[in-house]
């Protein structure tokens, strides 16, 4: 019907046999989309390659943040380390706003272009404020030359642009993967496929970005030059807005469907008002809106499920609906089905989300305590200086190896064994196989913390290389963070794209975005705890500003210990869960219901 429409106002497509996508997306002039003309791998080529670059961008500012703040600021490396994992956990909690305005309001491609000019206003604040303010005298920030003391007025000027590049980054981030996977039209059993792969490359795209940041950008950034850093990645940002740009009579969109909290108010309202009405045994007699377009916006219908019982009394017709005139009902006493199982399919990815922050606890590791680890090793081979941030490239490579091995011989071997066609493992049993590597990751690195104490000179002045253990002893725990995100937050971006309504998508994808955030705040908490617990008695404590004369190996068996308890309670979850059925698409259920690791 949709494509009829578009031949009437165009017959240049009916004479050329345009077929328009079957998932409802439209065009920029609001037309169905037409599968030749628009999406597919040429838009999601164009999303790749800006995220390659947004990620060069934010990680030329991120990756090496920790190390500013103790070499340019003063700061020391615990409250460094808190510092960067508040800043690092408010740019996903700016992810909400983002998703909330592009799936109620925006739409994802203008709220990607708006916070993309956010971001790109941030970074050059940033290059200023350090150019200008903050790196005094000439060449300061090097370990070698210290900074002088800063006004308020400089700190002020700092935060403000870190704080920006958060809200941009933030507000762009959950909603670019989403906008990527609505190129591929997944009604489609060929682009159904593509859109699978997409996210694997979405994240590998995103991996190549950092590494660039991690090495080139890094090792300039740690010889002093922050400046020119934050200078090449405001350009990228810039480079990165154009291109977006560029694509925009290319891409597919979903429209908007208005604000989802009135959507679910008006459930919990109405299930409210009736929990005295005795209800059917089954979901038949519930109402639903046969041939109509559903209220929630969706562009397609969910199917109703059993659980959250209370829930269905939303959708109960009782005397007093049935008087009211038809199509005329009160929609805070009666919801359809769809509006429902809506709600229930976000209550639902709840405890699976909430298992998925103590993993987000051990990845943010990488960006302060695995930096502060290197920068106490041996740094140097000959007479050239490794940057203790430039090992996270090990992470990264890593991470393009394990996406390869994922997709080319994992799974072809589990789809054999299981006879599941091309599935392989279902993406709640890849979680839960990047819960166990993580706990690897973690006992790996508090083995070479042992040995780094062993070879460590307690007395030091400057700290920097004061073991004569090598730096590249830390290349198995980043491979084994690397390995644990390709399977944790791969399978979480399908998870929660697949899982979340059609109305809330980007919130699906926000979601990843706030369990990295709140993995972040959780491990600034920790860190705080563990201190002052453990500087008891006049004690130097885990963590203090000398690692030698500290035990942050225990902190790394601590995280393995919690990440093995998370593991327990995730497998429960998991088994617990059930899948979304969405009207005219098969769904598995058992691959929700059982997880096997």
């Amino acid at each position: 019907m949709a494509c009829f429409k578009a031949w009437k106002e165009n017959p240049e497509l009916k004479e050329e046999g345009a077929v328009c996508t079957l998932d409802g997306t439209v065009d920029w002039h609001g037309h169905p989309a037409i599968k030749t003309k628009s999406g597919q791998w040429v838009a999601g080529s164009i999303i790749l390659l800006n995220q390659g670059l947004i990620t060069l961008a934010f990680f030329g500012v991120g990756v090496n943040l920790v190390l500013f703040l103790t070499r340019v600021l003063q700061q020391d490396n615990a409250s460094a380390a808190n510092n960067v994992s508040k800043w690092t956990g408010t740019v996903y909690i700016f992810s909400l706003i983002g998703a909330f305005l592009s799936d109620s309001y925006w739409g994802r491609f203008k709220t990607c272009a708006i916070f993309q000019g956010i971001f790109v206003v941030g970074l050059a604040s940033l290059a200023l404020s350090a150019n200008l303010f903050l790196l005094r005298p000439k060449g300061c920030g090097d370990g070698k030359i210290p900074c002088g003391t800063h006004s308020k007025m400089d700190i002020a000027l700092f935060y403000l642009a870190i704080y920006l590049i958060a809200l941009g980054y933030g507000g762009y981030q959950p909603n670019i993967a989403t906008f990527g996977a609505d190129q591929f039209d997944e009604e489609d059993l060929k682009e159904g496929k593509s859109k699978v792969s997409f996210f694997s490359y979405f994240y590998l795209f995103l991996n190549l970005g950092s590494l660039f940041s991690n090495t080139i950008l890094g090792y300039f950034e740690d010889g002093g030059m922050w400046a020119l850093g934050f200078w090449v990645s405001a350009a990228s940002a810039f480079l990165a807005l154009v291109l977006f740009l560029v694509g925009t009579l290319r891409y597919r969109h979903f429209k908007p469907s208005g604000n989802p909290w009135a959507r679910f108010c008006q459930v919990v309202v109405a299930a409210s008002r009736k929990w005295h009405v005795k209800m059917p045994p089954s979901g038949e007699e519930l109402y639903d809106e046969d041939g109509k377009e559903p209220s929630t916006n969706s562009n397609r219908k969910i199917l109703y499920t059993h659980g959250f019982k209370f829930l269905d009394r939303a959708a109960l017709i009782t005397s007093k609906e049935l008087e009211e005139k038809e199509g005329k009902h009160n929609p805070w006493r009666l919801c359809p089905v769809t509006q429902v199982e809506e709600v229930k399919c976000v209550l639902r990815l709840l405890p699976i989300w909430l298992c998925t922050i103590i993993y987000s606890v051990v990845f943010t590791q990488m960006a302060s305590l695995f930096v502060e680890q290197g920068a106490a090793m041996k740094t140097t081979i000959s007479n050239f200086r490794i940057p203790a941030a430039s090992m996270s490239s090990f992470d990264i490579i890593s991470v393009a190896i394990f996406i390869f091995v994922n997709r080319r011989v994992l799974t072809p071997i589990v789809a054999r064994l299981t006879k599941s066609g091309s599935k392989g493992l279902s993406e709640l049993q890849r979680m839960g196989v990047g819960l166990v590597i993580a706990v690897l990751a973690m006992v790996a690195a508090g083995i070479v913390e042992c040995y780094r104490l062993k070879y460590a000179d307690e007395e030091c002045t400057n700290c920097e290389g004061s073991s004569s253990l090598s730096i590249f002893w830390q290349v198995p725990q980043y491979a084994f963070i690397g390995a644990s995100e390709v399977f944790m937050y791969v399978g979480q971006l399908e998870f929660f794209n697949a899982q979340a309504p059609d109305g809330l998508k980007s919130f699906g994808s926000a979601l990843c975005m706030t369990s990295i955030s709140l993995g972040n705040y959780v491990s600034s908490l920790l860190v705080t705890m563990v201190m002052k617990i453990s500087t008891d008695h006049n004690m130097p404590g885990w963590i203090p500003g000398n690692l030698n004369k500290g035990h942050l190996d225990r902190f790394f068996f601590l995280l393995a210990a919690l990440t093995t308890l998370d593991l327990g309670v995730y497998i429960v979850c998991a088994r617990w869960y059930k899948c979304i059925k969405l009207e005219g698409k098969c769904v598995d259920e058992k691959e929700g219901e059982n997880l096997k690791v």
